[in-house]
């Protein structure tokens, strides 16, 4: 199984991303069903290895909180553009959670993320090098964007089916927070 853990978005806040995802040619735009806010990506683990993280999260203990998203930005690889998201206005409960996932994951055997977290919703990504150039424009037009904070009562564990033109991703566990 290819697993992640994220929080899952309310279809309100689904639906006023949605509205920022036009205007830009050569960008595949993410399905509104797909937003979501990573807060661990996990990989490729066995069903046994898959009981084990699951036994990790539910021993988790954080208290709720409210998150509002804020801004647009592009994420690179290797000085080339590859997607865009829009921002969480920073949020020390979420680096807290954040910070529980991570070693409750390494607990069970993960080992330890390596990149820095920069929590964020992908709206599309890019494989047209030409949409680049088009990039700063819809960047400018949309910096602004901000959400009404929205509670955060529980996480998710999912599970992604790489698909053909959108991955599949299936919610298999979710954590309750205090």
């Amino acid at each position: 199984m290819r697993l992640f853990v994220a929080l899952d978005l309310p279809w309100h806040l689904r639906a006023q991303l949605s509205a920022l995802a036009e205007g830009l040619e050569g960008v595949r735009w993410v399905s509104p069903e797909n937003y979501h806010i990573t807060l661990r990506f996990i990989g490729e683990m066995p069903g046994h290895k898959a009981e084990e993280i699951d036994l990790a999260l539910a021993g988790l203990k954080a208290r709720g909180f409210s998150l509002e998203l804020s801004g647009v930005g592009t994420m690179e690889k290797s000085g080339r553009v590859t997607a865009l998201w829009a921002g969480v206005a920073r949020n020390p409960s979420l680096d807290l959670l954040r910070g529980k996932i991570d070693t409750a994951l390494q607990r069970a055997g993960v080992p330890a993320e390596r990149r820095r977290f920069l929590p964020h919703v992908t709206l599309a990504r890019l494989d047209d090098r030409a949409a680049e150039l088009r990039l700063a424009g819809w960047v400018q037009a949309h910096n602004l964007f901000r959400s009404v904070p929205v509670p955060v009562e529980h996480f998710t564990l999912f599970s992604s089916l790489l698909g053909k033109d959108q991955p599949v991703y299936t919610p298999e566990v979710e954590y309750a927070l205090a």
